[in-house]
């Protein structure tokens, strides 16, 4: 990146100058893509969060991404952690999160994972199933448990609300049941969907919440911890609340429905690190599949098998720029570099690209902070894992 397209991000977006981690690759070159993540940019962003989510507490989403020097960064901020297996859960610990900071907020759990994590001082514990609250129960005995439930759809562009959760009528069962085990029943979690780019988007699942949460209490479980998961988004191009905005008015929306909720947590992952970090790539090809065709096909050395898995049925459209934007623009496909016909990244609707984009030329990738190097670590087809550089 050249600094005429430095200073044509900075102006298109409002910003007096380049964030530091597109200085830092406008000055560098990779010998393969390349995400750089600028620390500070993330404990910036948590200092926003925080300040609108008022009484919320963050426990920040690890699977967004681990780095290490992240980590370390928002146990100075204070952060708390959700964690999804044991692997995150040891990463947090050896950043210096202390133990009744993490929560284990897989509801699928191995049961020496779940023994690990008690073992190791964990006491909270997610769960959407009988079998998983028996395992709890057993392998975590007296710990707390938070029942995971099932919400309507809310226009998120990334749902998450067919795999995880359990319906009203289950979660009253699985109360019951945990009770009965000697586990803490603390309250009920839910998850708007990744990338919820309203606020009022949250209203109609905050309702149906709601209505299990008093339905719970009338049943005799005294609950008194909300999860709101995440669902914080951040920009791809176009505009999205201020984080601080965001947040406040999200928990007007749940201060009105909870005031009787004493803890209320929230688990921002997308909505802290996306946009710290940006990843550097590079053209392989630009080619036509006959002379006829309208649009070129460009190939990157960087696809869905080595970090750019959420653009799965192009549900999150990146923002991308090259050093000859400033000229003429036309629609491509694109796609990465491997020996799988999946490896399209747009193609529904074609992306606009430089005409005179050739071979060798760097593309910049924005706000890909978030979900591309705890996606990068198959090597598929021998493509390497998504090097990362912490600033």
């Amino acid at each position: 990146m050249n600094a005429n397209v430095a200073g044509h991000i900075a102006g298109e977006f409002g910003i007096s100058s380049v964030s530091r981690h597109l200085s830092y690759i406008a000055q560098n070159r990779f010998e393969r893509p390349t995400l750089v993540i600028d620390a500070e940019a993330v404990a910036q962003q948590y200092d926003r969060l925080a300040s609108g989510l008022g009484r919320a507490r963050i426990h920040y989403a690890v699977k967004a991404n681990p780095a290490p020097q992240i980590l370390q960064r928002l146990v100075a901020c204070g952060a708390h952690f959700d964690a999804a297996s044991e692997a995150e859960i040891r990463q947090c610990l050896a950043a210096g999160a202390p133990a009744a900071h993490i929560s284990f907020g897989n509801t699928i759990k191995r049961p020496a994972d779940i023994a690990f994590a008690y073992g190791c001082g964990i006491t909270q514990f997610a769960a959407d199933a009988s079998e998983e609250v028996a395992k709890i129960a057993a392998h975590a005995p007296g710990a707390g448990v938070i029942i995971r439930v099932l919400v309507g759809a809310t226009g998120a562009d990334w749902p998450l609300s067919r795999k995880f959760g359990c319906s009203a009528s289950m979660a009253l069962a699985l109360m019951d049941q945990a009770a009965e085990s000697g586990l803490d029943v603390l309250g009920l979690s839910f998850h708007v969907g990744s990338q919820t780019r309203e606020p009022a988007m949250w209203a109609d699942t905050l309702d149906q919440v709601a209505d299990i949460w008093r339905a719970a209490k009338e049943a005799g479980h005294p609950l008194r911890v909300l999860n709101i998961g995440g669902g914080f988004p951040a920009s791809y191009g176009g505009a999205v609340l201020a984080p601080h905005d965001y947040a406040e008015q999200v928990m007007a929306l749940v201060n009105a429905r909870f005031p009787d909720a004493a803890e209320i947590m929230a688990e921002p992952g997308r909505g802290l690190v996306a946009e710290a970090g940006a990843i550097a790539a590079e053209v392989l090809l630009v080619s036509r599949k006959d002379g006829s065709d309208n649009h070129r096909w460009v190939y990157l050395d960087i696809g869905k098998f080595s970090g750019l898995a959420e653009t799965m049925d192009e549900a999150i459209r990146y923002r991308i720029t090259t050093d000859r934007d400033g000229g003429a623009m036309g629609p491509c496909v694109l796609a990465g570099p491997s020996c799988d016909s999946a490896d399209v990244l747009y193609e529904k609707r074609p992306y606009q690209l430089p005409l005179d984009l050739r071979a060798g030329d760097r593309v910049v990738i924005h706000a890909c902070g978030a979900y591309t190097s705890t996606y990068a670590s198959v090597g598929f087809n021998g493509f390497p894992p998504l090097d990362v550089v912490v600033i």
